[in-house]
């Protein structure tokens, strides 16, 4: 009879434990939007405060240093942009998984920027530029619209292209950049891009992007891949197997800036042009703060003014720099030159 009731006592009591477990009510508390190098509290609390054995945090899925039902944490390590914030509690007999987000902003508006023209050069007016890049005294060109696409080494003074292949006629041709003797090429809504030898153009290889939402413009760091998707995110890719690996947001003190174009890295800051505003966009490569904004708009107004640009899409598109000499180039869609400027800040 004993032993009778000692089951009959476990059994209600398991029961009760796992009833309790199942009332348990936990909440994730984090600041909705801060700023870079903030020092900000992510806490985990139970509404009746019972009894929480163990807390893991994570943000963005990477384990953070936590004491107790608290974790802290400093806004530079993950840059801007949209950010989860996990905990992973373990309480009497169970785990759950609780989430929340945290929208990180720049720390301070950007600077603006206009230009001098040092210089211009002819370029093909039946250009439609995607990706622009200085290498060895050439400009290597990338132009798009299916059936027109095109691949290019182009005689900077003269404009003469030296250099073509054509991108298969199914392909909307995109940006590029040059790495390891090589020329990556992407597209832009196939999900793939295309390997050529700097050389002889021959292609070698293509590869996928999978994550990305698609192929706009593409740099490099030397290391790395450096891919833009027509959003407000930047994508790193490793250049052995061009496999994505992460990315960084895009952001000014008040909003994400999608729509980024061409790329170009200049001085370990990421120049973008942003699709359709006649401008380029400064980045930190690190955290995706938006440092400046270059007004380009009366460059446009400056190419009209010996050449008719129709079409609406005849933007400003195309950054390349010139390391050595300190010389940065811009072009836009079909325009029939490329400029040689300088940014100047404003006052």
């Amino acid at each position: 009879m004993k032993i009778r009731f000692i089951i009959f006592f476990s059994i209600i009591s398991s029961l009760f434990i796992i009833s309790c477990n199942d009332n348990y009510k936990f909440t994730l508390e984090v600041p909705k939007n801060t700023s870079l190098n903030q020092s900000i509290s992510a806490t985990v609390k139970e509404q009746n405060d019972k009894p929480i054995d163990s807390i893991h945090f994570f943000i963005n899925g990477i384990k953070s240093i936590s004491s107790g039902n608290k974790t802290t944490f400093n806004t530079q390590d993950f840059g801007v942009g949209k950010h989860q914030i996990s905990a992973l509690i373990f309480y009497p007999g169970k785990t759950k998984k609780i989430n929340n987000s945290i929208e990180v902003l720049a720390s301070k508006s950007p600077e603006v920027y206009t230009y001098k023209i040092i210089n211009w050069y002819p370029h093909d007016t039946k250009a439609y530029t995607q990706g622009l890049e200085y290498y060895k005294g050439f400009l290597y060109e990338t132009t798009g619209r299916r059936g027109q696409s095109s691949l290019r080494k182009v005689e900077i003074n003269t404009g003469k292209v030296l250099q073509k292949i054509d991108l298969d006629k199914q392909y909307f041709g995109e940006g590029m950049t040059i790495l390891n003797g090589k020329i990556f090429w992407l597209t832009w809504q196939a999900k793939k891009g295309f390997i050529y030898n700097l050389e002889t153009f021959q292609l070698e290889k293509e590869f996928a992007y999978d994550n990305s939402a698609e192929g706009w413009g593409f740099t490099n760091n030397g290391v790395e891949l450096i891919k833009s998707d027509g959003t407000h995110k930047i994508w790193f890719l490793d250049a052995e197997n061009q496999k994505e690996k992460r990315f960084i947001q895009v952001y000014t003190n008040k909003y994400a800036v999608d729509d980024l174009n061409e790329l170009e890295l200049i001085d370990e800051k990421l120049y973008a042009n942003k699709y359709q505003q006649n401008a380029i966009v400064i980045i930190d490569i690190k955290t995706g703060e938006v440092l400046g904004v270059a007004d380009l708009t009366d460059l446009k107004k400056e190419m009209e003014k010996t050449q008719k640009l129709v079409a609406n899409d005849e933007v400003l598109n195309g950054i390349a720099y010139d390391k050595e000499n300190k010389r940065l180039f811009v072009t836009g869609k079909n325009w029939g030159k490329l400029f040689e400027i300088e940014l100047i800040k404003k006052q």
